[in-house]
Parts: structure tokens; sequence; C-alpha cells
């Protein structure tokens, strides 16, 4: 198996154990492969729920770039909403999840299609 499998292993146990629903594999596979070498770096793999440049760099970065969003306080409260549910305590809060929660909730599985 290789790393990055072992990765998305992890990354849809984290949506098991933390938020209680059952990952789309292949939505959640995709997003990952986007996220390219951020997952296997220590500090890039995971998003800082408190920093606001990291917050900010989220929104521009994917939600704007990738999703090809318009920027506006939903994004904010998007970016908010999906924190809160993986947890504000959780301090290992994964990108490439980060970024599957933001695709399925402003609804755009379809980028990855």
């Amino acid at each position: 198996m290789s790393k990055r499998d072992e990765l998305i292993e992890k990354y849809a146990a984290d949506i098991k154990e933390k938020l209680g629903q059952t990952p789309d594999l292949d939505l959640l596979t995709k997003v990952t492969i986007g996220c390219g070498p951020a997952i296997y770096g220590k500090d890039a793999s995971t998003v800082s729920g408190t920093s606001e440049s990291e917050l900010e760099t989220v929104k521009k970065n994917f939600l704007i770039k990738k999703l090809g969003l318009e920027d506006t306080p939903a994004l904010d409260e998007g970016i908010a909403k999906v924190l809160e549910a993986y947890g504000t305590s959780n301090r290992n809060k994964y990108r490439a999840v980060v970024y599957y929660l933001l695709t399925k909730h402003f609804g755009k599985e379809a980028i990855y299609g």
C-alpha cells in the first residue's frame, strides 16, 4: 500500500470517528490527490483553525481558485462551520479532510468528477 493510500485510510477513519459520517472514498481520494505534496509535510498536511493567514489561504487557494466560488461572507461562514464540525479542540485537522468537507459543504463535488 502506498503512503498516499495509507493517508486516505487515515482521513476516512477521521471522518468516521470525529464527524460520524461515512466518507465518499472516491471524492476523498480525488481531493487528497488534488492537495499534492502538501499531504506529506507535517505543517502543510494540517489546517490551523486559529491562524487567520491559514484560513485566508484556504479561502483564496482552495475555495476561490480550485472550487471557483466568489469571495463572499458565505466562504468564511462555510470554513467556520466545517472547522466547528471537525472539532475546534481537535488539533489535527487534516488539510485533505477540511478540503473534502468544504467541497461537500458548498456542493462542488462535480469539480472532482
